[in-house]
């Protein structure tokens, strides 16, 4: 399973009130371009090319649940499923943006270790693991 990996400037939003994570357009976009920790934006991002199944700007993540327990904060995500109708890629890096926000802020990223590339009828999956969810903050 690949790492996620959070953007500096996710810490200063979270904290300042701009990211509703349980209710805003949360969306995954993809890229085998390394992000930097210092990216911001969604436009700091070079994504794959649009077309062969991919959309300029990614992919909603439906949220099944956003909550705390005990102090412990735990976004959870259904997997986000992306199907080549052609030859999609490479594609190394799956970005979380805050679609809502005004900039497309940046929440985090996972890296896959190599780059992926997708013939027609195959698919990535982004698993945004049920049981630990998509991310914590304690």
């Amino acid at each position: 399973m690949a790492t996620f990996n959070k953007f500096n400037s996710f810490v200063e939003v979270v904290a300042e009130g701009g990211h509703s994570l349980g209710s805003d357009v949360l969306k995954i976009a993809l890229t085998n371009s390394l992000p930097s920790a210092s990216n911001q934006v969604l436009a700091d991002i070079t994504q794959i090319s649009a077309g062969t199944g991919y959309t300029t700007g990614g992919t909603t993540v439906s949220v099944s649940s956003s909550s705390q327990t005990s102090g412990l904060y735990k976004l959870v995500g259904a997997d986000v499923i992306f199907t080549a109708t052609g030859v999609m890629g490479p594609l190394r890096y799956a970005v979380l943006y805050n679609d809502t926000a005004t900039s497309d802020e940046l929440v985090g990223w996972w890296d896959y270790g190599s780059a992926i590339t997708l013939a027609n009828g195959e698919t990535f999956t982004v698993d945004l693991d049920a049981s630990n969810g998509i991310l914590t903050i304690s």
